[in-house]
């Protein structure tokens, strides 16, 4: 027999399970994830504790479709990485991935921060596609546009661009988690002055035309 529809649905379009994510994607964004329990979700839902266990393997199963869906809803909102090979500078471009990177670390990495006692939920997460970039990563996006700007000639060509994008993402990573992990909430992150710009000019040197 099927589980009784929630009366949250009733006369909706949406499935059970979508609205269970959904509940779980809410209260991410809105509390964080850290404790974050079953209970919390059912209510957050308006159905039955146990209704969660006819959709999903387990809790973590769970919490790592709504962690899907949240980078996913904040992937959309910030968009995808303003940079296309060959128009305008290359270092402007690396300049927007660069801020656009910021941006989406602040966003979404105080869920995984939360998270980090809960190993087995990231695990699931990590067996999921991609949400980021059209399921590339933005570490693969932006050494795709490394690699086409070399392709052109707009850099050296021994020029590394999966190396350069590490580099690039991981200052991104650098400049966020740790705040995070002392407890600095995400919206009092700062970034120091001329950040971007010393980020930007060291790649450029590394991968730059001679």
């Amino acid at each position: 027999m099927s589980p009784r529809r929630a009366s949250a649905l009733r006369g909706g379009d949406q499935s059970l399970r979508d609205h269970l994510i959904a509940a779980a994607e809410a209260l991410m964004a809105r509390r964080g994830t850290a404790g974050l329990t079953v209970r919390d979700i059912a209510r957050e839902a308006r159905v039955a504790d146990g209704v969660l266990y006819n959709h999903f393997a387990d809790k973590e199963d769970l919490l790592a479709q709504a962690l899907h869906a949240h980078v996913s809803s904040v992937e959309r909102s910030l968009g995808t990485p303003p940079a296309r090979a060959g128009a305008g500078e290359v270092a402007d471009n690396l300049r927007a991935y660069v801020e656009h990177g910021l941006r989406l670390h602040v966003a979404i990495l105080p869920a995984f921060a939360g998270l980090l006692a809960q190993p087995k939920v990231l695990t699931r997460f990590a067996g999921l596609p991609n949400p980021m970039a059209g399921g590339r990563g933005l570490r693969a996006h932006l050494a795709d546009y490394l690699r086409a700007e070399r392709d052109l000639g707009r850099l050296a060509p021994d020029a590394d661009p999966e190396s350069a994008a590490v580099m690039i993402v991981g200052a991104c990573h650098e400049m966020v988690l740790p705040n995070l992990l002392r407890g600095v909430p995400a919206e009092e992150i700062e970034i120091p002055p001329g950040f971007t710009d010393g980020l930007v000019a060291t790649v450029m040197r590394g991968i730059g035309p001679a």
